[in-house]
């Protein structure tokens, strides 16, 4: 099982991202996704999952509405777009595939002017 993400990097408040997770290893289509994410100094925390067909979305209630998770199950990847992005946003973002266990090594997004 690998799960590499991509896409983080330093956007001012109120600007976006769009985060990839590519997977591999494993029959994609068939597991839920969900992406995390890990603050300075604070536990890691759900952010958002999608089901493996993609029809069911869930969303913490701190993203709702800013943030879309979607899947594309053709090429193995789940998507994590995030808008009007704010500093309490920084932090390393996890692609995991809660039913394998199984994490990526996390890509960085600072949110600072």
């Amino acid at each position: 099982v690998q799960l590499a993400e991509s896409g983080g990097g330093l956007v001012q408040p109120g600007g976006s991202l769009r985060l990839s997770c590519a997977a591999s290893g494993f029959n994609f289509g068939s597991v839920v996704m969900r992406w995390d994410r890990q603050a300075p100094g604070k536990g890691r925390e759900f952010v958002a999952a999608i089901t493996s067909n993609g029809r069911t979305t869930n969303y913490a209630d701190s993203v709702k509405g800013r943030f879309t998770i979607s899947r594309d199950n053709a090429n193995n990847t789940v998507y994590l777009q995030m808008n009007s992005l704010k500093p309490e946003d920084t932090a390393v973002y996890y692609c995991y595939a809660p039913q394998l266990y199984s994490w990526g090594q996390g890509t960085q997004v600072t949110v600072s002017s």
